[in-house]
C-alpha cells in the first residue's frame, strides 16, 4: 500500500488555513478604508469578490484536506478546479488591477496568497495524476485476478 497523498501539498494547505484569516482581515480593513474613494462599479465588484472568495476558500480548503489526506480523487479534483478557476483569477485581478487603488500591504498579502494558490495548482495536479494512475492500475489488477479466478481449469 503506497501512500499517494502529497506532503508538500498538505503543508501548503496547513499554512493556507492559518494565512487566510489574516489575508481576509487585512483585505477587509483596507477595503473599508479605501471604499469611499472607489467608483460605484469597483465597490460592487470588490464586495462581490470578497463574498465569493470567502465562501469558495472554505469549500476549497476542506476539499483539499479530504482529497489529499484520504486519497479521494473527486474531492482533490474539486479542490484543484476551485483553485484554478475562481480563486487564482480573482486574486490576480485584485493584485494587478490598478483601478482598485492597491495599497502596498494589500499587494503584499495578495502576492503571498497568489503564491499559495499557484503552488497548490501545480502540486494538486501532480498528486491527482499519481492518484489516478495508481487507482487505475489497482483496478486493472483486480479485474485481471477476477478473470483469472473465473477461468475454467484444465480438463
Amino acid at each position: 500500500c503506497e501512500i499517494l497523498s502529497s506532503l508538500p501539498l498538505q503543508m501548503s494547505l496547513y499554512f493556507n488555513v492559518y494565512f487566510f484569516p489574516f489575508w481576509w482581515l487585512i483585505t477587509v480593513v483596507i477595503l473599508y478604508l479605501k471604499y469611499p474613494g472607489l467608483s460605484d462599479y469597483y465597490k460592487f465588484i470588490l464586495v462581490t469578490i470578497m463574498i465569493l472568495v470567502s465562501l469558495t476558500e472554505l469549500i476549497r480548503l476542506y476539499l483539499g484536506y479530504v482529497g489529499n489526506l484520504l486519497e479521494k480523487v473527486p474531492e482533490l479534483a474539486g479542490f484543484w478546479l476551485l483553485t484554478l478557476l475562481p480563486q487564482l483569477p480573482v486574486i490576480l485581478f485584485l493584485l494587478f488591477n490598478e483601478g482598485l487603488k492597491i495599497h502596498s500591504l494589500e499587494r503584499a498579502v495578495h502576492i503571498v496568497f497568489a503564491a499559495f494558490l499557484s503552488f497548490q495548482v501545480v502540486a494538486a495536479f501532480f498528486t491527482l495524476k499519481r492518484m489516478v494512475n495508481t487507482l487505475a492500475t489497482r483496478f486493472r489488477l483486480t479485474e485481471f485476478h477476477r478473470l483469472e479466478e473465473q477461468r475454467p481449469g484444465p480438463g
